[in-house]
């Protein structure tokens, strides 16, 4: 650290005529007490560099006029600096720095500080803003607008974006949605719902609405069960699946899924008799689909959903909930028995003969593909018999009421 004495200190050592001691001993008391003020200046908190540059003007006995000479600068300036009528640039701080020793960061810092102060007692605050920088950050605005789930032309007109997600969410304030957990849940770990599945969920409701379905009756939907498994044979028959469904009184919407949103499935009730079934279908592959199906379709005969809609999430994960390992056990059962597979896994392993696996297929009166999920899932060997896994969203969405590839459904886009 660069330091300045006062001369009249340095003086009165000359004077003096101590020896070289007795002048040691006065520059270490010197230096001991310039020691102590500087802990002290930096000890005190300074609002300004102004209170800061005179504090250090005082410590070496200097005015404005001494220190307007050093920075061969005007007198006025350096009182319009201590006054804080002038800012501390970059360039003045690496002056001072030379001068006093104290780091230009330190002027810098001060100075930033100070115009910050100024800028919020001038500022009018604004919590709109917050409130809709949170809306953008956990909604998917965008993708919304594009998929025309809300009318808005023009994503900076936030004006009618704002209007838009209000009337997407029945009315209710889009601010108060991203605040509030929904109870919706992930069937991973019981996490509450985000909120770009909770839109999906809400198209999801908002479609199911308009469909005209008889009554639900549990006896019809257990009796479609039968009709349903005789299915599994062939991708193409996946198409009678929303027929069946609606027989029975159960809404069945397609949407396809928001992006990173990881939901398969949902179920839940528009009221007491009017179960929904909604899929996302994002794995376009026949074992996933009826898995799933199957899956919401335990969640409706058991009555689930109607206190809070059972919303699936990543079904391939270990799930802790008690209803979730029912339907994922209903689920497994119905594309392949638990027994059967678990059998087929235990003689054959770790090779397991494609013409044993085909066999099994045929017995079980099922498509390759779902055998061939439930051994992947059970032995985590995902390589295994990846040439029959078929694909069927094309099979089922001509017969579904479908919103998302390309295709809106009419609902709720006046």
């Amino acid at each position: 650290m660069v330091t300045s004495l006062r001369l009249g200190q340095l003086s009165g050592v000359a004077i003096s005529g101590c020896g070289v001691t007795c002048l040691l001993k006065k520059l270490f008391a010197i230096w001991c007490k310039f020691i102590y003020h500087r802990k002290q200046m930096e000890q005190i908190q300074y609002r300004t560099p102004g209170q800061l540059i005179e504090a250090l003007l005082a410590e070496r006995g200097w005015n404005n006029r001494i220190l307007a000479a050093v920075l061969e600068a005007e007198e006025t300036g350096i009182s319009k600096l201590i006054s804080s009528k002038k800012a501390v640039t970059p360039e003045v701080a690496i002056s001072l720095e030379e001068v006093f020793g104290v780091p230009a960061e330190r002027f810098l810092e001060l100075q930033r500080n100070l115009d910050l102060a100024k800028a919020r007692i001038v500022t009018i605050p604004n919590p709109v803003r917050a409130e809709r920088a949170q809306v953008f950050a956990e909604l998917p605005v965008a993708e919304l607008i594009k998929r025309q789930w809300i009318k808005a032309d023009d994503i900076r007109d936030l004006g009618a974006v704002d209007q838009a997600l209000r009337v997407f969410f029945d009315g209710q304030n889009p601010s108060q949605i991203v605040r509030t957990p929904h109870a919706a849940k992930k069937t991973s770990a019981g996490e509450q719902a985000s909120v770009a599945q909770l839109a999906w969920l809400y198209r999801v409701k908002q479609i199911a609405k308009e469909l005209l379905v008889p009554k639900y009756q549990e006896s019809a939907a257990r009796a479609a069960l039968p009709r349903l498994r005789a299915l599994l044979s062939a991708p193409e028959e996946a198409r009678h699946v929303p027929r069946i469904l609606q027989e029975c009184g159960i809404r069945f919407v397609v949407v396809e899924a928001l992006k990173s949103s990881k939901i398969d499935g949902v179920c839940l009730w528009l009221n007491e008799h009017s179960p929904v079934i909604g899929m996302t279908m994002r794995f376009d592959r026949m074992d996933n689909f009826w898995f799933v199906l199957r899956h919401e379709l335990e969640h409706v005969l058991l009555g689930h959903g109607k206190v809070e809609p059972s919303l699936d999430v990543d079904l391939n994960e270990d799930v802790v909930d008690e209803e979730e390992k029912l339907a994922n056990a209903a689920a497994s059962e119905f594309c392949a028995p638990k027994a059967r597979i678990d059998s087929f896994i235990k003689r054959k392993a770790p090779i397991f003969p494609e013409r044993d696996f085909l066999g099994l297929a045929a017995v079980l009166g099922v498509h390759p593909a779902l055998v061939a999920g439930q051994i992947q899932f059970k032995t985590g060997r995902y390589d295994l018999f990846r040439s029959h896994m078929a694909k069927i969203r094309d099979r089922v969405l001509p017969s579904a009421v479908v919103d998302g590839w390309g295709d809106v459904a009419p609902v709720g886009l006046s």
